[in-house]
């Protein structure tokens, strides 16, 4: 392996993990992915900080748990002072690129306070959370300036003032009428966009410019796909891929709604889940969604064909993961953010190219893994050092070299649904609408401000139908749960100005400045 590294930081927007034949689909077609999992390590119990987009980005990019970064929800910007990977790798030399979306919400107050928010090259950076973006599209609304596309789809012929919202989110009807993509009823029939047209292929395009115009300059690129959240819509021919027979049972039973967790039940009073509470809505959306995951499939092959062509792939370590799952129905949910292993477990697969990793291609590694691994395993691998003192995860290097060095037992996530319909019906403040949760191999425990806890037994209840919050007794069980959650809590790293050098160089050394109290 030569000695100029890559990385390529692979995401996909709402992904759940058993959406990949090599997670064990039985009908979904993924082989590039499940070639790339062959030849690297794929992880089956990897999880993300919060099950929502923006606060599970912000814990990728820095390293850091929702607690601590305070980006807790998709409206709420990443403070200038935290540092971001971007940072980090500048610090080292490299360049972070961005091809696709972050969700990054710009601290106007922030660059305010700091007389920053003019045209410097550091207002810029702060204000893309650090990447530099080749073209930033986030897929939830008619792109802006930051992205090339509306301009990329008029130059096809897509005329229009809103092209996003009218040829790729459309689709076309039964009777040759346009239909809105926003209706899910609409998810069977197939966008106006020209496949070779569509989001997907487009950011594609833009990452295969990206590495042949840095031929043998070393980069690390963050490609980050908007599918397949919705809108689901798809091209053809992936809108019809698949039926409804080729989708998962949905996974619910009528007891779930018996005596429910009352936040749960105040969820499933919104409108995307008394939607996707019909069964023709599951079967609707489901096959839609297959297609678009293997739509994405077939252009990260085309991505590491030409990778493989061009030398790539002997020099790049390869991440790809997605921010959070999709209920798709399951509990009789639509969306995300609630605390089932359906949203919070993702698909996470590393290909580390080099000689030490020989030992574990096409390994299933079943240790705890979290979104705040990635930054320092980035890091490690391009032989950064490590910022002990504020990154919150770990390196997972000597996991991919065949190690075992000691290793979680638990990981955590994080809600704030302070914005969210659930918090009025529950007659909550911003401030109190929050939780937190433990899962270890056999519990997923719950605390939630002023509401009941929620604890599942995943050894007997591997579905989470039986919630065992209120159960006398698991009471133990809680308290046990409550405890390690407690001292997790307290372990976070919010002494962030010093290093921990830093702080063991100072320690005890006050009379070195001239301090002598407490002297007889």
């Amino acid at each position: 392996m030569t000695q100029r590294k890559n990385v390529l930081f692979i995401m996909a927007d709402q992904l759940r993990a058993d959406h990949l034949a090599c997670y064990g689909h039985p009908h979904i077609r993924t082989p590039n992915l499940d070639a790339l999992a062959a030849k690297g390590v794929r992880f089956d119990r990897a999880f993300v900080n919060s099950g929502v987009c923006g606060p599970s980005r912000m814990s990728y990019y820095t390293g850091r748990y929702p607690s601590t970064h305070g980006a807790t929800w998709n409206r709420v910007p990443l403070s200038v002072g935290e540092v971001t990977m971007g940072e980090y790798l500048r610090a080292g030399g490299h360049k972070l690129v961005l091809a696709g979306k972050t969700h990054i919400m710009v601290d106007h107050k922030g660059l305010e306070r700091l007389a920053l928010d003019g045209g410097s090259e550091l207002a810029r950076l702060l204000k893309t959370g650090g990447f530099e973006e080749i073209d930033r599209y986030d897929g939830h609304h008619e792109p802006g300036e930051e992205s090339g596309y509306p301009a990329y789809l008029r130059r096809h012929g897509y005329q229009s003032d809103d092209p996003w919202t009218d040829f790729v989110i459309s689709a076309r009807g039964p009777d040759g009428e346009t239909v809105s993509g926003w209706h899910m009823r609409n998810a069977r029939y197939p966008s106006l966009v020209e496949e070779k047209h569509s989001e997907t292929a487009y950011m594609t395009d833009q990452a295969l410019s990206f590495m042949e115009r840095m031929g043998d300059e070393p980069w690390v690129l963050h490609l980050s796909y908007v599918k397949p959240h919705w809108p689901y819509i798809a091209p053809a021919p992936y809108h019809d891929m698949y039926s409804a027979e080729q989708c998962l049972p949905v996974v619910r039973n009528d007891a779930e709604l018996n005596n429910a967790h009352p936040v749960v039940e105040a969820y499933r009073q919104q409108e995307e889940c008394v939607s996707f509470a019909s069964d023709t809505c599951v079967n609707t959306v489901r096959p839609a969604y297959q297609g678009l995951i293997t739509q994405l499939d077939d252009h990260l092959g085309r991505l590491f064909d030409f990778m493989s062509r061009n030398g790539l792939m002997d020099n790049t370590l390869i991440i790809f993961t997605a921010d959070h799952g999709d209920f798709l129905g399951d509990h009789w949910l639509g969306e995300k953010e609630l605390f089932y292993d359906t949203v919070q477990r993702v698909p996470f697969i590393v290909y580390d190219p080099s000689p030490e990793a020989n030992a574990t291609r096409g390994k299933v590694d079943d240790r705890m893994v979290e979104a705040v691994d990635v930054l320092p395993t980035m890091l490690s691998w391009l032989g950064l050092p490590l910022a002990s003192h504020r990154l919150e995860g770990r390196d997972l290097q000597p996991l991919l070299h065949g190690k075992q060095p000691p290793w979680r037992d638990c990981v955590f996530s994080e809600l704030d649904y302070s914005y969210r319909l659930a918090r009025v019906i529950r007659d909550k403040s911003p401030s109190n609408a929050k939780a937190w949760s433990l899962r270890s191999d056999r519990w997923r425990y719950v605390y939630w401000l002023d509401e009941p806890e929620q604890l599942y037994d995943l050894h007997a209840d591997p579905e989470q139908f039986n919630d065992l919050g209120r159960s006398a007794e698991h009471e133990h069980i809680r308290e046990e749960c409550r405890e390690r959650l407690l001292q997790w809590f307290t372990s976070l790293k919010r002494r962030t100005t010093v290093t921990e050098e830093e702080v063991e160089r100072g320690t005890n050394a006050y009379k070195k400045a001239g301090v002598f109290f407490g002297q007889w």
